[in-house]
């Protein structure tokens, strides 16, 4: 990566001699999946590693801060972060120390008592009630244990919180490397893409996602609609659906998406044929037939293969593609072959790859190409606000370069 193309300042902007002794509070994403205790996947704890690692090298003293799962602000046993602490150390080559409880008297005593490259991991942050609130007393609590605060929790830096923004508004806050990378690739999608650019967001409900895609028009070159949010614009247009998913309550607003992208520069793409069942099981037996072909009783699982091979054939041309949400009911292996096909087509494409989304992050593990993306988001639902267009708190609050 080159020079951010960011308008907030990062840890890598500021003197080496800025870190030798300092208190360092930084909000980590380490919000990891978690069974029996056991995490089951640390790609979360991996990301942040390069940021505690430039700063503990440097003579800071890291306060790690992260959230982990949803305890309520109640103390949840299951949730507490003993097991993330001890991956750390394990990356880190070096213990990392962690406390019982969020803020207080001991938490301070272990802070003051750290060395410089010392790092130390604080309890649960939502065990604390006024965490989600952005609490003052919980932001000053926070503030008061460090002399810096660093962003580095993407995943969270739309959500306005005591860990994520309070604290930023009392002492001065830069971008960790997580952070830096995340907006250097969306901002350099949107502001200045590599052309041909184009866009795949599929998933469920496209009235979660309507935001984002009234953004994208006249932005990308080609936007392709796919999974079952696809089926509601197939019925604006007078298709019919049979028992696919559709929100027929926002029939309205695609017909009025559809009248505005047929009037700009950019090309939507919807599947042109589809994988139908007659019902939702993952043996179903399936019929293949065009998107403008479905009976009344059957409903689409999957992109179909003539839909899949016009949008790989995309992807080889496109310069840049953003990715965020499936094609298909993923979580079936007879329905994630679109999807499948679209996380190899972008390995094998020369495109700048972009993705978001857990399904789609998912995606390209189980397709085993995550190496040949350029980038994949730790924040499916940040990377969607930025892509929106929308101030992410946990951003905003950052120095100005």
């Amino acid at each position: 990566m080159t020079t951010p193309l960011i308008d907030k300042l990062t840890i890598r902007d500021l003197p080496d001699s800025t870190w030798d002794g300092k208190r360092v509070f930084v909000r980590a994403d380490l919000n990891v999946p978690l069974q029996d205790g056991i995490i089951t996947d640390d790609s979360r704890i991996q990301a942040s590693i390069p940021t505690i690692q430039y700063l503990s090298s440097r003579g800071a003293k890291v306060i790690l801060a992260s959230h982990l799962g949803r305890p309520n602000g109640t103390i949840d046993d299951s949730l507490r972060l003993t097991p993330v602490a001890q991956r750390l150390s394990e990356l880190l080559g070096h213990p990392v120390q962690s406390t019982s409880d969020v803020v207080g008297p001991a938490v301070t005593e272990a802070v003051n008592n750290l060395n410089p490259g010392n790092v130390i991991l604080l309890e649960n942050v939502r065990f604390e009630s006024d965490e989600t609130n952005n609490g003052t007393e919980l932001t000053k609590s926070f503030a008061a244990l460090a002399d810096i605060f660093v962003q580095d929790a993407f995943g969270t830096a739309h959500r306005a919180h005591s860990s994520t923004q309070g604290i930023g508004t009392l002492i001065p806050a830069y971008a960790g490397l997580l952070v830096e990378k995340e907006l250097h690739y969306l901002g350099a999608a949107l502001e200045s893409p590599k052309r041909p650019f184009l866009a795949i967001i599929g998933g469920s409900k496209i009235s979660s996602k309507f935001a984002v895609l009234r953004q994208l028009i006249g932005k990308v070159d080609t936007l392709f609609v796919g999974g079952a949010m696809s089926f509601t614009l197939l019925k604006a247009q007078g298709n019919e659906v049979g028992t696919s998913m559709v929100e027929d309550s926002f029939l309205n607003e695609a017909k009025l998406f559809l009248d505005t992208i047929a009037q700009s520069s950019t090309t939507l793409i919807l599947p042109e044929d589809q994988v139908l069942v007659k019902k939702f099981a993952a043996d179903a037996e399936t019929r293949l037939a065009p998107s403008t072909d479905i009976q009344s009783d059957e409903m689409g699982l999957d992109a179909g293969p003539q839909a899949v091979k016009a949008l790989c054939q995309v992807i080889e041309a496109a310069g840049t593609v953003i990715w965020n949400g499936p094609l298909g009911v993923f979580e079936m292996d007879a329905f994630a072959k679109g999807t499948i096909a679209v996380a190899k087509a972008l390995e094998a494409s020369n495109a700048i790859s972009i993705v978001g989304g857990g399904d789609s992050v998912a995606a390209v593990n189980k397709a085993g190409v995550a190496d040949g993306m350029s980038h994949i988001s730790t924040g499916g639902g940040a990377s969607l606000s930025y892509l929106e267009g929308q101030e992410l708190p946990g951003v905003a609050v950052l120095k100005d370069r």
